[in-house]
């Protein structure tokens, strides 16, 4: 097997397969490209139309066990395509001749499962795949009216899907495939027990595929209890750390220091767009007004807010309408948005784990990106051991910092 580390697949640059290192059940063969999958040519069509080239490190390793309908375990890093890897293999299982909800894939937040079923409608757009996303916050009477009419393909988070399974509009009886996104944030904390309860409703002969960026052991090990002879394809935790992302600190001796810092960088945010991650919804709220008064243009989003504002943040975040975006870690997994290539932890992160996800939201597919921490005194010892965790190494911020953008 080949050693070295995890290079970020891009959709435009060939990635060198021999650099990849994942710890697999068994010796699985790369295929390298979308053709050599025995995908339907219309879904072909649609991959090639939505920009993908050729399958990155993980597609290349995972989509084959997956269409073959073997339990999966996918770990691969931030922006290397686990979104449309999912709706690629959902789109090839789907029997379209049938109008009934085939797959169900779940998500920690409402904007990651949007953004999957967007994904599948997009590369699922000649083979007229139904796709619907069940997720708090929308019109429950639209949900029932969109499941009544039939699709093939639900992508949700676990309160509505459950909700939607209990009033049985969500006919789980036809479905054979579960894709759990983000599974270390599903199976751990809050979600854990409504995933049991959407499980408890689904055909035994179910086939369940786990993905995620970090997957620690306490995950893996429950794995046992609804998996069978799962193929396992994981890279090493001291090659996640994202290549392509350089990643930086500001020393700031106390907390009222952050803002100033911020002020004089605002400007470097601004040469494309920015996240800025607080770790408290008050703390967020707190920033924007703070920066807003101090007349700087930003935008805010956490999980109290109406989902029609998250939404109405997302589309003018997105779209580059606003350049740069104050948030919680509601935004640290999975959300996509392809001219980001800065992150500033204003607030170090809770946890290990969050730190990738977080720091991911840059540099995706490949290009590049920078982090910068601010650390207060009493954050250094936290910094080095997400140093010493990831095997990585994180710098003082330079003066030039904007040349690197």
């Amino acid at each position: 097997m080949a050693s070295a580390s995890v290079v970020p697949a891009n959709r435009g640059r060939r990635v060198d397969d021999e650099k990849l290192q994942f710890e697999t059940t068994e010796g699985i063969e790369p295929i390298t490209s979308f053709d050599r999958m025995g995908i339907k040519d219309d879904l072909l069509r649609g991959i090639y139309a939505y920009g993908f080239e050729k399958p990155s490190a993980i597609q290349q390793r995972a989509v084959m066990p997956i269409i073959q309908g073997r339990d999966v375990i996918a770990q691969a890093q931030s922006g290397t395509g686990k979104t449309s890897m999912i709706a690629l293999t959902v789109c090839q299982m789907v029997d379209t001749a049938t109008r009934e909800v085939q797959a169900l894939i779940v998500s920690p937040t409402r904007e990651l499962a949007a953004q999957t079923e967007k994904v599948i409608m997009a590369i699922g757009l000649h083979m007229n795949i139904q796709a619907h996303a069940c997720i708090g916050g929308k019109s429950v009477g639209e949900d029932i009216r969109k499941l009544e009419y039939g699709v093939h393909v639900v992508s949700g988070t676990p309160g509505r899907v459950c909700d939607m399974i209990k009033r049985r509009t969500l006919r789980t009886r036809q479905i054979k495939l579960l894709v759990l996104d983000e599974s270390d944030e599903m199976l751990s904390r809050g979600f854990k027990d409504q995933i049991y309860d959407v499980y408890r409703y689904l055909p035994p002969e179910l086939q369940v595929v786990l993905i995620s960026a970090t997957l620690p052991n306490e995950i893996l090990e429950m794995t046992n209890k609804f998996m069978t002879d799962p193929v396992k394809i994981l890279v090493k935790r001291d090659e996640l750390t994202l290549e392509g992302i350089k990643q930086f600190f500001v020393a700031v001796e106390r907390e009222d220091w952050k803002f100033d810092t911020l002020c004089d960088l605002y400007d470097t945010l601004t040469i494309t767009q920015a996240v800025i991650f607080c770790n408290t919804k008050r703390k967020v709220d707190w920033l924007t007004e703070k920066m807003r008064s101090n007349n700087f243009t930003v935008s805010s989003m956490h999980g109290d807010m109406p989902q029609k504002e998250r939404d109405a943040i997302m589309k003018e975040f997105r779209d580059g309408e606003t350049r740069v975006l104050i948030t919680t870690d509601v935004w640290a997994r999975g959300i996509d948005v392809q001219q980001v290539s800065l992150v500033i932890n204003y607030d170090l992160p809770n946890n290990r784990e969050l730190y990738i996800h977080r720091i991911g939201r840059s540099g995706r597919f490949g290009r590049k990106g920078v982090a910068i921490n601010f650390v207060k005194n009493d954050d250094i010892k936290i910094l080095r051991d997400i140093e010493q965790y990831y095997s990585t190494q994180i710098d003082e911020m330079p003066m030039n910092v904007a040349d690197l953008i």
